[in-house]
């Protein structure tokens, strides 16, 4: 085992993992690299288990690298050192490898996804962050996509990194320095919450359904109502979650869907990441502003993460581990 998996390195990624207004369920992702070494969190793991499982995967660095730069497949399995272990790096290794620094963090932070999914919020998170090296990435698809876009816009002294309807990466030289930064950008970015749950509708759900009151509101509440219903805001809700939520149950297919006026109902054996992601869709909508808009991916955007075999693979190991 490497020596740049320390206990500490460890500990912070776990948590991170742990506060799920930062990470929800196997979103996010870290590494630490060094002569020419890299480990980055596997696809599917979950930082919550980086203190108590191998969730990190040791890959080359050059050969990431030259993935990043539209060598190889952009998976970066090629780049994996030990042909034993049957861990997938991270659909995102790429941008790990590019980052020229030692430890990068990627989270989909809720006070990040705030400002990231709204022009308003993106106003409003550039005169927080004043004073820092941060720039803003406009949405790509995960993965080599993304990547290239950061490169382009990468500054020598960027150490955050703002992505448009996705997420922030915080960099640093060690992993005290990107823990400290990541702390920072998250106090810069706290916004207030309003309480998102509801009493639970007196109509029993529908057989194989639930009713989740934690998140009631994004049914209840007009607002809430038509942006849930209208479209999808980040990757990983459609990854789990679909595109916009339904507003009917017609389609057995869909784990949740809105009963406007009432509250919202989910799969009674949904997985623990599809409940994370609707928590998460309620965390954002909670710190919204109400003179704030919100501007989905879209539905070409949506249609490539449906169809993209890392993402399938990365939900079937998410199944698993329920």
């Amino acid at each position: 085992m490497s020596d740049l998996l320390t206990d500490a390195f460890r500990a912070f990624s776990a948590r991170l993992g742990r506060d799920s207004l930062q990470v929800q369920g196997p979103g996010g992702n870290t590494s630490v690299k060094a002569d020419g070494r890299m480990w980055v969190k596997a696809s599917g793991t979950q930082l919550a288990d980086a203190e108590r499982a191998p969730i990190f995967v040791e890959v080359d660095h050059a050969a990431a690298l030259a993935e990043a730069g539209g060598a190889g497949d952009g998976t970066c399995k090629a780049a994996v050192i030990d042909p034993a272990n049957a861990l997938r790096p991270s659909i995102e290794t790429t941008f790990h490898a590019a980052l020229p620094w030692a430890v990068v963090a990627h989270t989909h932070s809720v006070a990040t996804l705030v400002h990231a999914i709204s022009p308003q919020g993106r106003g409003a998170a550039a005169e927080k962050l004043a004073g820092l090296a941060f720039i803003f990435v406009p949405y790509c698809k995960p993965g080599v996509p993304l990547t290239q876009e950061i490169m382009r816009r990468l500054r020598p002294d960027t150490k955050v990194i703002v992505l448009e309807n996705h997420g922030l990466i915080c960099c640093g030289d060690n992993m005290e320095e990107a823990a400290e930064i990541m702390e920072d950008v998250e106090a810069r970015l706290q916004m207030p919450a309003r309480d998102m749950s509801g009493a639970m509708p007196a109509d029993p759900a529908p057989g194989g359904y639930m009713w989740e009151p934690a998140v009631a509101a994004l049914a209840r509440e007009p607002r809430a109502f038509r942006l849930a219903s209208s479209g999808s805001y980040y990757p990983d809700h459609v990854v789990f979650l679909g595109p916009a939520l339904p507003i009917s149950g017609a389609d057995a297919a869909r784990p949740a869907w809105l009963a406007e006026g009432e509250g919202v109902l989910i799969k009674a054996d949904a997985t623990a990441s599809q409940r994370a992601m609707l928590q998460c869709l309620a965390d954002v909508l909670a710190r919204l502003p109400q003179d704030w808009s919100a501007e989905p991916i879209g539905v070409a955007a949506e249609a490539q993460l449906l169809d993209w075999d890392a993402e399938k693979y990365r939900q079937a190991l998410a199944q698993r581990a329920q």
